[in-house]
């Protein structure tokens, strides 16, 4: 049996009805979407310079290092060269300033940043250097690419310092638009002086690990130049790995 709704409420007239709750919840869904799709106000005054700062990126503290000794690798990938060429450049500007010497910057470049790990590989079992500092640039289209190569390059890069010992820097931009890469490689926010001090820092440190600049048969690799009447302290079966 159906049951008596019971009786109305009356409302006196000019009294505002209030909606059903089904009906409020429905106006709040069909609201929803466009407050998410909504641009979100600018920020400003110290809001707007806080989210400035986070995206410049404050760098690390370098103190006085003296590069005088260290050999650094340097390896471009051809990718967006103008942008590339201006974090060589801003690299070597740091090098120059830690003291290190010229005929000490060994340089070579690889179509593009999926090129960079074995590169590094050659060039750290060459035993020429102190510490590598492979340059590319990645940005984000519309496939899974991106992803793919970040992903590989990035654990590339650390597994060859990893196996051999030499230090590997990550100068490698991974952005989400060609705007963000350029405010990253040229002008203020250039990451190429912060990347050349880390180089110097990280071949300070291995030197000091290892007892000096090693010579050129480090790993077995490398031309022996004046070490010519030195004998070869592994076997020659045993070069490389």
């Amino acid at each position: 049996p159906n049951r008596h709704p019971g009786p109305r409420r009356r409302y006196p007239r000019g009294e505002p009805r209030a909606a059903p709750q089904h009906t409020m919840l429905a106006v709040t869904l069909a609201a929803l979407p466009s407050l998410l799709l909504s641009p979100s106000v600018p920020a400003t005054g110290s809001s707007a310079r806080a989210a400035a700062v986070r995206m410049a990126g404050d760098g690390p503290s370098f103190g006085d290092l003296d590069g005088s000794t260290a050999r650094i690798g340097i390896i471009k990938a051809r990718w967006h060269p103008e942008m590339s060429d201006s974090l060589i450049a801003g690299a070597k500007e740091a090098l120059a300033a830690c003291g290190v010497k010229e005929e000490n910057i060994v340089e070579t470049e690889v179509p593009g940043s999926y090129e960079l790990p074995l590169a590094a590989r050659y060039m750290a079992l060459s035993g020429s250097v102190d510490a590598i500092l492979p340059v590319g640039i990645l940005i984000k289209g519309d496939t899974y690419h991106f992803e793919a190569i970040s992903d590989s390059v990035s654990s590339g890069l650390m597994s060859v310092g990893m196996q051999t010992g030499v230090p590997i820097l990550f100068g490698v931009l991974t952005c989400m638009s060609e705007e963000q890469a350029r405010v990253r490689s040229i002008g203020p926010g250039n990451h190429g002086p912060d990347w050349g001090r880390a180089a110097v820092e990280m071949a300070l440190l291995r030197q000091s690990a290892v007892g000096g600049p090693k010579s050129k048969f480090f790993m077995g690799f490398g031309d022996s130049g004046e070490d010519d009447a030195k004998p070869m302290t592994r076997p020659a079966e045993r070069i490389g790995f």
